[in-house]
């Protein structure tokens, strides 16, 4: 069933969560659904990954190695890149991942192909992944009651889906591009019940999920999904109180001023808008509370 068709018949449901949950599995398709129910049951194969990371990346070169060394000391497998056509060499920065096999490269172009690409991710990985979390490059997973985001998982392996709240951090202030980890520069962030950080990314068991209904939640075949604290998920992210004591997702959302405006020059492999507007800056540029947490890899 096509995206349009799917909106107009699950916008009838008047429950928020099974509406959005309907939206994905109308998108997969019915007769889809029910034949991956089928292949799960007689597929006995083990996962050779316990935790990946799936992510769509547009001309990021230069936070790459970051971003893969500090989830990789979290505990992360492998990672699942799909370029949505960049220009800055990001194949060739990924290459030394890529021959290690920490990386899995795709060559992804297109508009509006983010979705695209987790659907392609969990269709290709559903049977040697344990659990992929989806995020993009500009979010790091960062356990807080945990050493790392195994164990944190391994709390939750009855569940198919577990949702970790933002906690946005701004540009302190920053306008140019500065030498330095994006961890260590930016150490001013939201005020953690801030509304933006309402908003989730989700750690999938592709085995029980039947894909992503956007890039923040998942349509699940089975299971009720958990938030960070464990609780059975009954209201949609938008409504609830956000959770950063257990788990947390930093996100980097503008960076500096300068690389803000990089950020708008490429667009976004969303494809959401073909630019982010300057509105955007002053909306996620938050600055309200300084980390004191040593982030040194």
């Amino acid at each position: 069933m096509n995206k349009v068709a799917a909106e107009i018949i699950a916008g009838l449901i008047p429950n928020k969560m099974a509406r959005n949950r309907w939206r994905g599995i109308l998108r997969f398709g019915l007769t889809n659904a029910v034949k991956l129910k089928r292949e799960i049951r007689n597929n006995a194969t083990q996962p050779t990954q316990y935790l990946t990371v799936c992510a769509i990346a547009k001309d990021e070169g230069p936070y790459f190695k970051e971003w893969i060394e500090w989830h990789r000391k979290m505990g992360v497998d492998k990672f699942y890149i799909y370029d949505n056509e960049s220009t800055d060499a990001t194949r060739d920065i990924l290459a030394p991942y890529i021959d290690a096999g920490i990386v899995e490269y795709r060559y992804f172009p297109g508009y509006r192909k983010q979705l695209a690409a987790y659907d392609d991710c969990i269709s290709r990985h559903r049977f040697d992944s344990r659990w992929i979390a989806f995020i993009d490059l500009d979010e790091f997973i960062v356990p807080v009651k945990d050493t790392n985001v195994i164990d944190f998982l391994k709390r939750f392996e009855d569940r198919p889906v577990v949702e970790i709240n933002w906690l946005v951090y701004g540009s302190g202030g920053a306008v140019k591009k500065e030498f330095g980890s994006m961890m260590e520069r930016f150490k001013k962030h939201s005020k953690p019940d801030h509304i933006l950080n309402r908003h989730v990314k989700s750690i999938v068991d592709p085995r029980r999920v039947f894909c992503m209904i956007g890039c923040h939640e998942a349509a699940r075949i089975s299971g009720k999904g958990a938030d960070s604290h464990g609780n059975t998920i009954t209201q949609s992210f938008r409504d609830r109180v956000p959770q950063q004591d257990v788990i947390r997702i930093n996100h980097y959302a503008v960076r500096s001023f300068e690389e803000f405006l990089e950020k708008q020059n490429r667009g976004r492999a969303s494809g959401k808008k073909r630019t982010v507007s300057r509105e955007y800056f002053d909306e996620y540029d938050l600055n309200d509370i300084e980390d004191k947490r040593d982030y040194n890899l």
